[in-house]
């Protein structure tokens, strides 16, 4: 873990705008049980869709799911590698 200044931009509820200083542009900081919560919102999404999307869209709609899973992963282990807990009560 290391210390940076960021500059930020809005302070709004799971919406906030910063800009890390090797960075271009600024980001959203979606809170970890945001991102849990978009993660079980995407998944029963994929559920519910399959058998009514086309291929590529289902296809389309899962890389979201994947994308948001990979997120979510990096996360959990990085608060685990910090012995910090998770904001939210992980079930597979």
């Amino acid at each position: 873990m290391h210390t940076e200044l960021v500059e930020i931009y809005s302070d709004a509820t799971n919406a906030a705008v910063l800009k890390h200083p090797e960075r271009k542009f600024p980001g959203v900081l979606i809170q970890g049980d945001t991102l849990y919560s978009l993660c079980q919102t995407a998944d029963k999404a994929c559920a519910a869709a399959k058998q009514q999307l086309s291929p590529d869209q289902f296809l389309e709609l899962n890389e979201l799911r994947n994308c948001l899973q990979s997120l979510l992963s990096h996360y959990k282990v990085i608060l685990g590698e910090h012995g910090l807990p998770l904001p939210f009560s992980h079930q597979p």
